[in-house]
């Protein structure tokens, strides 16, 4: 396997912190989610954030071999789950629309996406990932 790129983030304070890149090119606080504190984000958000992202390439990735150039976008909903007062999991719904497809061809997309998205392939028999055409 070749290295493409790596990244580094360090967080301080943990879910009532900060997070930020070495360079400082990143910052962001962090506050419990539904703490409503301004200005803050959580590790669910941010889960979220780089998983549609990644998730949307991959499909870029399964649209251009299938001939396909209409535009996608991707939703990420992310939950957190307490499985006991101390054990916590998160679940994931994508949500997927390709301009001009029916729900089914966008449901093969995103399915053949699924198995080409590096998240998809990190999380696959870790967490419930479900994935549907909008």
């Amino acid at each position: 396997m070749q290295k493409i790129y790596t990244t580094k983030m360090i967080n301080t304070g943990g879910r009532s912190g900060e997070v930020h890149s070495p360079d400082k090119s990143f910052e962001l606080k962090i506050a419990a989610p539904g703490s409503h504190v301004a200005d803050t984000t959580n590790p669910e958000q941010l889960f979220a954030a780089g998983y549609s992202a990644c998730f949307n390439s991959a499909l870029d990735l399964v649209k251009e071999g299938k001939g396909v150039k209409a535009a996608s976008t991707i939703s990420a909903q992310v939950s957190l789950y307490a499985e006991t007062p101390t054990s916590y999991v998160i679940g994931v719904v994508l949500e997927g629309h390709i301009e001009g497809l029916s729900l089914e061809e966008t449901q093969e997309l995103l399915d053949i996406a699924h198995t080409v998205c590096p998240y998809s392939k990190a999380t696959a028999g870790n967490i419930d990932v479900v994935i549907k055409a909008v």
